[in-house]
């Protein structure tokens, strides 16, 4: 481990393993382009990446691909990090993504991924005894493509006919019409009268879940789409989402939701 450390104490070893990170079985010429650094120094660098196996190598010919090693990094994490610190640091992670990550003008897309089944995810999303624990919204409907879909909150429930399912593909996607803007629900959480006017003004947005298994995990995509440029409901929307994926993420592995102050 001491191998790990001190490989990883270099900033360019660092930049290596990022560029490995974000394309892997990378040739030494495709690493060296960019770098700044000598055929030679990156060479050295790699071969003290591979003693401590954080990189490995593969020949394709007369061509050596790298390849990043992510084992020691995640040995270095389970020493020191049980398996509920593990869910709830990289939930948290997650959640500094979001915040920092910049929206465009009329969507919000977010991608995690979870450590358990799409069936399970599937669950967390639809079920109102769990969206009640890691949302704090009780969603109530059966789910089948032009459903109504109930909002249940602690200050007032919103009910309205044009609050549908539009894609069911369980357990794989799932969209629907974001939930109406009504004075009650402005009234409990804040909005004043401008805001309402103005919110309740805009064409309603739709939110899409895209479920993808990948090995042991389940990549999910979260995108808030159909707002209007200028929107000023979609800020709310993106401050609000990382929390509430973070604590779904921590739910599904830990068994309870992300306490967020």
């Amino acid at each position: 481990m001491d191998e790990v450390f001190k490989a990883l104490a270099d900033a360019s070893r660092r930049r290596l393993l990022d560029r490995l990170n974000e394309r892997n079985g990378q040739t030494l010429r495709e690493l060296c382009a960019g770098l700044g650094l000598a055929r030679q120094s990156v060479s050295k660098h790699l071969a003290v990446l591979e003693a401590a196996n954080l990189v490995s190598t593969k020949r394709r010919g007369r061509e050596k691909l790298h390849f990043l090693n992510p084992v020691p990094i995640n040995a270095i994490a389970e020493r020191w990090m049980t398996r509920y610190d593990r869910a709830r640091a990289g939930a948290l992670a997650d959640l500094k993504r979001g915040l920092e990550h910049q929206p465009m003008d009329t969507s919000f897309v977010y991608t995690t991924y979870i450590n358990t089944t799409p069936e399970r995810l599937w669950t967390a999303l639809t079920e109102p005894a769990f969206t009640k624990r890691y949302w704090g919204v009780a969603l109530i409907s059966d789910w089948q493509v032009g459903s109504t879909i109930t909002w249940e909150l602690e200050k007032v429930t919103i009910a309205d006919d044009a609050q549908v399912v539009l894609v069911s593909d369980r357990p794989r996607r799932l969209r629907y019409a974001w939930h109406t803007i009504t004075p009650e629900f402005s009234a409990a959480y804040g909005g004043d009268a401008e805001y309402l006017a103005t919110a309740s003004a805009e064409r309603r947005s739709t939110i899409t879940f895209d479920i993808e298994p990948l090995d042991e995990l389940v990549k999910l995509t979260v995108t808030h789409d159909d707002f209007e440029p200028g929107s000023i409901v979609l800020p709310g929307i993106s401050e609000g989402w990382p929390s509430i994926i973070a604590s779904l993420k921590t739910m599904l592995e830990t068994g309870a939701p992300l306490a967020l102050a």
